[in-house]
């Protein structure tokens, strides 16, 4: 295809650079040009007919992308029994002939060509200098499940697909208002994928749209097949550990997220979503947070905190206790670990790291394997890898109990891509403890926090409502207070019409339907 379209600038004699091939009226020299574009393309379909049983006419198709029984019940036959309709004209055929619902008008080789490649069949009739395209574009598709990577107890069971269209039809039936607002753009030189830029009119920030709307359009990539292409090219610091945006396949966080004022970046042939802004709180935040009572998501929460925490420092600490301050750990204890040890020929950060690393790499296997046998393989290669080095005296009791703990802590976070930045924190903060002691420890947290205070996601600071401190958001962050509490909106999202609980009373105490 862009071999035929450079020999025709080459053989051109007007150069007029990026002009488009406009169609002829001769449907025997269309025929040809489209036979030379798609000269290695077996699956493009040629089928040669007669409209009205007098006029020449050609169907360009593929068919494992287009409606076939939509072909032949909408289009062939209509086409071939017409005998009263004017069939050299186009308005005429859409009008009284075809009966499909979305028909459109070109009359460029470059276009027709581009829609064909999408699946839309394109039609060409002899004498017409203009082809129609039949939206009726049809291909397999996975159907909606639940996301097994973002597990909820309580709440929808919807998942994104990897299809667009299902996809805007999700979020349409969640949010069925004209203030859904969806911007399409193409991106990708050679897959031309179909992305879309959704918000809320009236909610997020214009200023928030148009700095995504640019971000997205200078993007000039060959291609563009998920999202995380985007998230790569448009985030504000592509050295940090962290992520500054938010991905989920999750319909009901995408629509919430968009009632609060976020935009959401949708792209076709991925069920994952990008959502921006996004804060370091947004992304320790599960679904069903908000389905349950706020007393036990708030636990949960505070829970989640608290072993984030854990799963970062606990190896690091261990590591300089044992090395420098032995003095910090109580006798008795120091004396169990001590005794463990007497075997092991290696210091503690060497058997911190291996395990780390060992655990890391039995991890890694349980992903890459088929989801029947993975996870029995990383439990099972954990037991047996665990004891094996216990028994051969290659590390300690103490440090396979650590590792694994830590390692449990880590799963409590919601979102992959933070426990996944939590991981590589952790060995650095292992090293530091066991050069620098409780000091190192202090210094890599220092800097973390540091690093978390300097980021921003979109211009919006990484650690909002912390710092800076906005007291009306506090009450969505490690805790969660009841729904009749939480009457503003994010102000890191959005200024404006923060108001989302118009009016609430609370019932009375003890109070029923007696009558």
């Amino acid at each position: 295809m862009q071999k035929w379209f450079s020999n025709q600038i080459q053989d051109s004699s007007e150069p007029s650079p990026g002009a488009p091939t406009l169609l002829s009226s001769a449907l025997d020299r269309n025929v040809e040009v489209f036979r030379q574009i798609f000269d290695a393309s077996d699956d493009v379909q040629f089928r040669s007919f007669l409209v009205g049983g007098e006029v020449k006419a050609e169907l360009v198709y593929i068919p494992g992308m287009s409606d076939r029984r939509e072909i032949d019940d909408s289009v062939l036959n209509p086409l071939m029994r017409s005998g009263d309709v004017d069939v050299r004209d186009m308005q005429s055929i859409k009008n009284k002939v075809l009966s499909i619902v979305a028909v459109e008008e070109v009359d460029t080789i470059e276009e027709s060509a581009k829609q064909v490649i999408r699946g839309f069949p394109l039609l060409l009739i002899d004498e017409c200098d203009r082809a129609l395209l039949l939206k009726i574009a049809k291909w397999d598709k996975r159907p909606v499940e639940e996301p097994k990577t973002e597990a909820a107890l309580r709440g929808p069971r919807e998942g994104f697909t990897e299809s667009i269209e299902t996809n805007l039809s999700l979020l349409r039936r969640r949010i069925q208002t004209v203030d859904l607002k969806l911007k399409s753009m193409r991106l990708g030189r050679h897959t031309q994928t179909e992305t879309y830029i959704a918000y809320m009119e009236g909610l997020a920030e214009p200023a928030m749209i148009n700095e995504v709307c640019t971000r997205i359009g200078r993007i000039e990539l060959d291609s563009v097949l998920e999202t995380g292409y985007i998230e790569e090219l448009t985030e504000d610091s592509p050295y940090s550990p962290f992520p500054q945006q938010q991905f989920t396949e999750r319909v009901d966080i995408a629509a919430a997220s968009l009632l609060e004022g976020r935009i959401v970046i949708l792209v076709d042939g991925t069920p994952n979503v990008l959502i921006v802004p996004t804060t370091l709180v947004t992304l320790l935040q599960a679904a069903d947070d908000y389905y349950n009572r706020a007393f036990y998501s708030s636990t949960l929460r505070f829970l989640r905190y608290c072993t984030l925490f854990i799963s970062l420092t606990l190896p690091g600490v261990y590591v300089a206790l044992l090395t420098f301050h032995q003095e910090m750990v109580p006798g008795k204890l120091l004396l169990s670990i001590v005794s463990s040890r007497e075997a092991i020929p290696f210091p503690t950060i060497v058997e911190v790291l291996m395990m780390q690393l060992t655990f890391e790499v039995l991890r890694e296997a349980g992903l890459r394997l088929p989801r029947q046998i993975g996870s029995a393989i990383t439990i099972v290669g954990a037991l047996v890898v665990g004891e094996a080095a216990v028994s051969a005296g290659l590390v300690s009791a103490p440090i396979v109990i650590i590792i694994a703990f830590t390692g449990i802590a880590g799963f409590t976070t919601p979102h992959y891509s933070v426990e996944f930045s939590i991981r590589l924190l952790r060995l650095l903060l292992i090293v530091m403890g066991g050069t620098l002691g409780i000091l190192g420890v202090m210094f890599g947290i220092i800097g973390i926090a540091i690093h978390l205070c300097t980021l921003r996601s979109f211009g919006v600071p990484y650690l909002s409502p912390f710092a800076p401190f906005v007291a009306s958001d506090i009450k969505d962050t490690a805790i969660r207070v009841p729904w009749w509490k939480m009457i503003m909106r994010p102000s890191f999202s959005s200024s404006r019409n923060r108001k989302r609980l118009a009016r609430y009373q609370r019932p009375e105490p003890g109070k029923g339907g007696e009558q």
